[in-house]
Protein backbone atom coordinates (compact mmCIF):
# COMPACT_ATOMS: atom_id res chain seq x y z
CA UNK A 1 0.00 0.00 0.00
CA UNK A 2 1.37 3.44 -1.34
CA UNK A 3 -1.60 5.50 0.51
CA UNK A 4 -0.13 8.33 2.50
CA UNK A 5 -2.11 7.93 5.92
CA UNK A 6 0.23 9.98 7.83
CA UNK A 7 1.96 12.96 6.75
CA UNK A 8 5.65 13.81 7.99
CA UNK A 9 6.54 17.94 7.59
CA UNK A 10 9.43 19.52 9.19
CA UNK A 11 9.19 23.25 10.13
CA UNK A 12 12.47 24.60 11.17
CA UNK A 13 13.06 22.57 14.65
CA UNK A 14 9.43 21.14 14.46
CA UNK A 15 8.38 18.26 13.12
CA UNK A 16 4.24 18.59 12.30
CA UNK A 17 3.13 15.08 11.91
CA UNK A 18 -0.56 14.75 10.85
CA UNK A 19 -2.83 11.70 10.70
CA UNK A 20 -4.26 11.72 7.37
CA UNK A 21 -7.48 9.66 6.58
CA UNK A 22 -9.96 11.98 6.68
CA UNK A 23 -12.55 10.60 5.31
CA UNK A 24 -12.69 7.80 8.54
CA UNK A 25 -11.91 10.55 11.12
CA UNK A 26 -8.48 9.70 11.30
CA UNK A 27 -9.46 6.31 12.47
CA UNK A 28 -6.68 3.70 12.88
CA UNK A 29 -6.01 1.07 10.19
CA UNK A 30 -2.65 -1.37 11.09
CA UNK A 31 -0.99 0.21 7.97
CA UNK A 32 -1.72 4.13 9.48
CA UNK A 33 0.17 2.65 12.95
CA UNK A 34 2.87 1.72 10.67
CA UNK A 35 3.30 5.02 9.03
CA UNK A 36 3.14 6.32 12.64
CA UNK A 37 5.76 4.78 13.47
CA UNK A 38 7.85 5.34 10.41
CA UNK A 39 7.35 9.27 11.14
CA UNK A 40 8.46 8.95 14.85
CA UNK A 41 11.24 7.05 14.21
CA UNK A 42 12.36 10.70 11.44
CA UNK A 43 11.80 12.75 14.72
CA UNK A 44 14.33 9.85 16.80
CA UNK A 45 16.44 10.05 14.47
CA UNK A 46 16.76 13.93 13.24
CA UNK A 47 18.35 15.46 16.71
CA UNK A 48 17.83 18.94 15.18
CA UNK A 49 14.21 17.94 15.58
CA UNK A 50 13.43 19.73 19.12
CA UNK A 51 9.58 18.92 19.11
CA UNK A 52 6.32 17.66 17.65
CA UNK A 53 3.10 18.51 16.79
CA UNK A 54 0.47 15.75 16.41
CA UNK A 55 -2.54 16.66 14.63
CA UNK A 56 -5.07 15.37 12.04
CA UNK A 57 -6.41 15.76 8.54
CA UNK A 58 -9.92 17.29 7.95
CA UNK A 59 -12.71 17.63 10.58
CA UNK A 60 -11.50 15.21 13.10
CA UNK A 61 -8.17 14.80 15.17
CA UNK A 62 -8.62 11.01 15.75
CA UNK A 63 -11.51 8.85 16.05
CA UNK A 64 -9.55 5.52 17.37
CA UNK A 65 -9.73 2.31 15.91
CA UNK A 66 -11.30 1.85 12.74
CA UNK A 67 -13.50 -1.18 13.22
CA UNK A 68 -13.90 -2.24 9.54
CA UNK A 69 -10.55 -3.76 10.20
CA UNK A 70 -12.80 -6.67 11.99
CA UNK A 71 -14.73 -9.26 10.62
CA UNK A 72 -17.74 -9.74 12.16
CA UNK A 73 -19.10 -11.56 9.68
CA UNK A 74 -21.38 -14.45 10.90
CA UNK A 75 -19.32 -17.87 10.87
CA UNK A 76 -17.03 -20.27 12.37
CA UNK A 77 -13.78 -18.28 14.73
CA UNK A 78 -16.47 -15.52 15.03
CA UNK A 79 -15.34 -14.37 18.78
CA UNK A 80 -11.47 -14.97 17.08
CA UNK A 81 -11.71 -12.48 14.19
CA UNK A 82 -14.06 -9.97 16.57
CA UNK A 83 -11.42 -10.24 19.32
CA UNK A 84 -9.69 -6.64 19.47
CA UNK A 85 -6.84 -7.89 21.72
CA UNK A 86 -4.48 -8.54 18.73
CA UNK A 87 -4.59 -5.17 17.36
CA UNK A 88 -4.29 -3.62 20.91
CA UNK A 89 -1.13 -5.62 21.50
CA UNK A 90 0.51 -5.38 17.95
CA UNK A 91 -0.83 -1.81 16.75
CA UNK A 92 -2.11 0.69 19.46
CA UNK A 93 0.17 -0.19 22.54
CA UNK A 94 3.76 0.26 20.90
CA UNK A 95 2.00 3.53 19.22
CA UNK A 96 1.24 4.80 22.93
CA UNK A 97 4.84 4.00 24.05
CA UNK A 98 6.48 5.31 21.10
CA UNK A 99 4.67 8.81 22.19
CA UNK A 100 5.18 8.53 25.64
CA UNK A 101 9.21 7.68 25.16
CA UNK A 102 10.08 10.20 22.02
CA UNK A 103 13.62 12.21 23.18
CA UNK A 104 11.43 15.55 22.16
CA UNK A 105 8.56 16.92 23.57
CA UNK A 106 5.20 16.62 22.13
CA UNK A 107 2.00 18.75 21.44
CA UNK A 108 -1.36 17.46 20.15
CA UNK A 109 -3.09 19.78 17.99
CA UNK A 110 -7.12 18.60 18.39
CA UNK A 111 -8.67 19.95 15.55
CA UNK A 112 -11.67 18.25 15.65
CA UNK A 113 -13.32 15.31 17.06
CA UNK A 114 -11.23 12.84 19.45
CA UNK A 115 -12.81 9.74 20.59
CA UNK A 116 -11.52 6.25 21.57
CA UNK A 117 -7.61 5.73 21.24
CA UNK A 118 -8.14 9.25 20.08
CA UNK A 119 -8.25 10.48 23.22
CA UNK A 120 -5.53 8.76 24.75
CA UNK A 121 -3.28 9.40 21.77
CA UNK A 122 -3.88 13.59 22.66
CA UNK A 123 -3.12 12.37 26.44
CA UNK A 124 -0.21 10.68 25.44
CA UNK A 125 1.79 13.93 24.19
CA UNK A 126 2.66 16.59 26.84
CA UNK A 127 0.78 19.34 26.21
CA UNK A 128 -2.49 19.41 24.32
CA UNK A 129 -4.04 22.30 22.60
CA UNK A 130 -7.36 22.05 21.10
CA UNK A 131 -10.05 24.17 18.76
CA UNK A 132 -12.61 25.48 20.04
CA UNK A 133 -15.46 23.16 18.35
CA UNK A 134 -13.23 20.22 19.33
CA UNK A 135 -14.59 17.37 21.85
CA UNK A 136 -13.42 14.25 23.39
CA UNK A 137 -14.89 10.81 23.66
CA UNK A 138 -14.80 7.71 25.48
CA UNK A 139 -17.77 5.68 23.90
CA UNK A 140 -16.36 1.83 24.80
CA UNK A 141 -19.20 1.29 27.38
CA UNK A 142 -21.72 1.53 24.01
CA UNK A 143 -19.71 -1.20 22.71
CA UNK A 144 -19.55 -3.61 25.29
CA UNK A 145 -15.98 -2.58 25.20
CA UNK A 146 -13.20 -0.98 28.25
CA UNK A 147 -10.85 1.98 27.20
CA UNK A 148 -7.44 1.12 25.48
CA UNK A 149 -4.37 2.42 24.10
CA UNK A 150 -3.81 3.59 28.25
CA UNK A 151 -7.22 5.45 28.27
CA UNK A 152 -8.23 4.36 32.10
CA UNK A 153 -4.15 5.11 32.81
CA UNK A 154 -4.62 8.93 31.15
CA UNK A 155 -7.84 9.51 33.22
CA UNK A 156 -6.96 8.62 36.28
CA UNK A 157 -3.88 11.21 35.97
CA UNK A 158 -5.49 13.87 34.44
CA UNK A 159 -8.97 13.63 35.82
CA UNK A 160 -9.24 12.04 39.35
CA UNK A 161 -11.51 9.34 39.78
CA UNK A 162 -14.95 10.87 39.93
CA UNK A 163 -14.45 12.50 36.54
CA UNK A 164 -12.55 9.55 35.04
CA UNK A 165 -15.72 7.40 36.08
CA UNK A 166 -18.29 9.48 34.44
CA UNK A 167 -16.03 10.05 31.41
CA UNK A 168 -15.05 6.25 30.76
CA UNK A 169 -18.49 5.09 31.85
CA UNK A 170 -21.10 6.98 30.48
CA UNK A 171 -19.39 7.80 26.80
CA UNK A 172 -20.86 11.17 26.55
CA UNK A 173 -19.22 13.82 24.66
CA UNK A 174 -16.82 16.48 26.21
CA UNK A 175 -16.41 20.09 24.71
CA UNK A 176 -12.88 21.87 24.60
CA UNK A 177 -13.68 24.11 27.32
CA UNK A 178 -14.52 21.24 29.35
CA UNK A 179 -11.87 19.06 28.73
CA UNK A 180 -9.51 22.32 29.95
CA UNK A 181 -11.15 22.78 32.96
CA UNK A 182 -10.71 19.05 33.96
CA UNK A 183 -7.06 18.96 33.20
CA UNK A 184 -7.90 16.81 30.36
CA UNK A 185 -6.07 19.42 27.68
CA UNK A 186 -3.66 22.04 28.54
CA UNK A 187 -5.48 24.80 26.37
CA UNK A 188 -8.33 25.81 23.97
CA UNK A 189 -7.30 27.88 20.84
CA UNK A 190 -8.87 31.43 20.83
CA UNK A 191 -11.71 31.90 18.79
CA UNK A 192 -10.97 32.61 15.35
CA UNK A 193 -7.68 30.76 16.03
CA UNK A 194 -6.40 27.88 14.00
CA UNK A 195 -5.23 25.59 16.63
CA UNK A 196 -2.29 24.02 14.80
CA UNK A 197 -0.87 27.50 14.48
CA UNK A 198 -1.24 27.75 18.31
CA UNK A 199 -0.27 24.02 18.49
CA UNK A 200 2.81 25.20 16.28
CA UNK A 201 3.91 28.37 18.22
CA UNK A 202 4.02 26.23 21.50
CA UNK A 203 5.97 23.57 20.22
CA UNK A 204 8.21 26.47 18.42
CA UNK A 205 8.88 27.66 22.23
CA UNK A 206 9.48 24.06 23.70
CA UNK A 207 11.79 23.59 20.64
CA UNK A 208 14.24 26.61 22.12
CA UNK A 209 14.37 24.92 25.43
CA UNK A 210 16.56 22.56 26.81
CA UNK A 211 15.05 19.17 25.16
CA UNK A 212 16.55 16.98 27.71
CA UNK A 213 15.91 18.61 30.77
CA UNK A 214 11.96 18.89 29.15
CA UNK A 215 11.96 15.15 28.60
CA UNK A 216 13.56 14.09 32.44
CA UNK A 217 10.95 16.28 33.32
CA UNK A 218 7.83 14.76 31.53
CA UNK A 219 9.23 11.23 33.13
CA UNK A 220 9.22 12.41 36.47
CA UNK A 221 5.95 14.60 36.87
CA UNK A 222 4.51 11.12 34.82
CA UNK A 223 5.26 8.64 37.65
CA UNK A 224 5.66 10.50 40.99
CA UNK A 225 2.45 9.41 41.84
CA UNK A 226 3.86 5.75 42.13
CA UNK A 227 6.86 6.50 44.68
CA UNK A 228 7.09 7.71 47.69
CA UNK A 229 8.84 10.80 48.52
CA UNK A 230 12.03 9.74 49.18
CA UNK A 231 12.09 7.49 45.73
CA UNK A 232 11.09 10.93 44.27
CA UNK A 233 13.04 12.57 45.97
CA UNK A 234 16.57 10.03 44.89
CA UNK A 235 14.93 10.38 41.15
CA UNK A 236 15.22 13.88 41.16
CA UNK A 237 18.99 14.21 42.42
CA UNK A 238 20.14 11.30 40.30
CA UNK A 239 18.49 13.49 37.15
CA UNK A 240 19.63 16.85 38.34
CA UNK A 241 23.03 15.24 38.41
CA UNK A 242 23.02 13.66 35.26
CA UNK A 243 21.66 16.68 33.57
CA UNK A 244 24.39 18.74 35.25
CA UNK A 245 26.84 17.23 32.80
CA UNK A 246 24.94 18.93 29.68
CA UNK A 247 25.81 21.56 27.19
CA UNK A 248 21.94 22.77 27.89
CA UNK A 249 22.48 23.37 31.77
CA UNK A 250 26.03 24.76 31.30
CA UNK A 251 24.78 27.09 28.92
CA UNK A 252 21.68 27.75 31.02
CA UNK A 253 23.83 28.81 34.39
CA UNK A 254 26.34 30.95 32.38
CA UNK A 255 23.80 33.41 30.54
CA UNK A 256 22.16 33.30 33.97
CA UNK A 257 24.86 34.63 35.19
CA UNK A 258 25.77 36.77 32.46
CA UNK A 259 22.13 38.47 32.14
CA UNK A 260 21.92 37.17 28.63
CA UNK A 261 19.34 35.16 26.51
CA UNK A 262 20.39 31.53 26.29
CA UNK A 263 21.41 29.38 23.27
CA UNK A 264 19.90 25.98 24.03
CA UNK A 265 20.87 22.93 21.20
CA UNK A 266 18.49 20.21 22.60
CA UNK A 267 22.43 18.86 24.61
Amino acid sequence: MDEQTVLFERREAVALVTLNRPQALNSFTRHMHEQLWGALAKVEQDKSIRALVLTGAGRGFCAGMDLSEFDLAPGPDLAKRADPGPIINECFNPTIRRLMRLRVPTVAAVNGVAAGAGVSMAMACDLAVAAPGASFIQAFAKIGLVPDSGGTWFAIKKLGLARAMGFSMLGDKVSAREAKEWGLIWDVAAEGEDCLAAAMKLAGRLAAMPTRALVETRHLLRYAASRELDGQLDSERDTQSELGRTHDYIEGVSAFVEKRAPNFKGE
